[in-house]
Parts: structure tokens; sequence; C-alpha cells
């Protein structure tokens, strides 16, 4: 086994050829550069939870409306909820929207995408 030297990770092993490779397996990289006109089955996906959240939040879940707005490098999603369920939307000092969009995020980079949310008032 090689001890790693001063200024190399430790999360490296020795690999055939004596040169070192990672432990892990590297991550797939999302494409996006990739420029999308029309929304794919991901973007639908994403949509789909967008919706999902709003909807388990709101007073009125049947005027919950999740639309895009680009699917270009991200997709971009803006939400409409009715006036008087703008306030669970948002929550609190936006934590409840921050937590929206961080979940929707996550999913997004699952997939190897950005994502974002726009709530409109």
């Amino acid at each position: 086994m090689v001890v790693p030297g001063p200024g190399e990770p430790e999360d490296l092993s020795e690999g055939p050829g004596n040169e070192l490779q990672p432990r892990y397996a590297p991550r797939p990289r999302g494409d996006y550069g990739r420029r999308r006109s029309e929304p794919d089955a991901d973007d639908e996906r994403l949509q789909a939870l967008a919706s999902f959240l709003a909807r388990s939040l709101v007073d009125c879940p049947e005027e919950v409306q999740v639309r895009f707005l680009g699917t270009g490098q991200s997709t971009d999603l803006e939400l409409n909820v009715h006036q008087d369920d703008l306030a669970h939307v948002i929550g609190r000092q936006g934590r409840t929207a921050r937590s929206m969009r961080l979940v929707l995020s996550a999913a997004a980079a699952r997939v190897g995408r950005k994502a974002t949310l726009e709530i409109a008032d």
C-alpha cells in the first residue's frame, strides 16, 4: 500500500500499473450545455414533483398550476397558487419555498440537470 504524500488526497488506492486510482466511481455529468426546446420525461417528472409538493401544502389544491418557463440549460418552472395559499407555499421568511427549491434541485441533480422554481404572486 502506498501512503499518500503531502497534498495528495487520501481517497486514492494503488491501481494496475502503479498509478493511483480513485476508490469511487465518478458521477456521470449532466448535459448542461445541450439546448432543449421541448420538455422531456425528466422535465415532466420534475414538474409533477413541484406540483405534488405544492398541492400538499395549500388549502385549494385544485388551483395549483406548474408550468415550464424554459427547458434550456436548466428546467425552469413557475408555480401559481390561489392568492390565499401564497403564504402556505412561501412560509415564514421563505423557508418553505427554499425547502421546495432544495428538494427540486436535488431531484434534478439525480438525473444530471439543474432546476429552478419561481413562485408567481
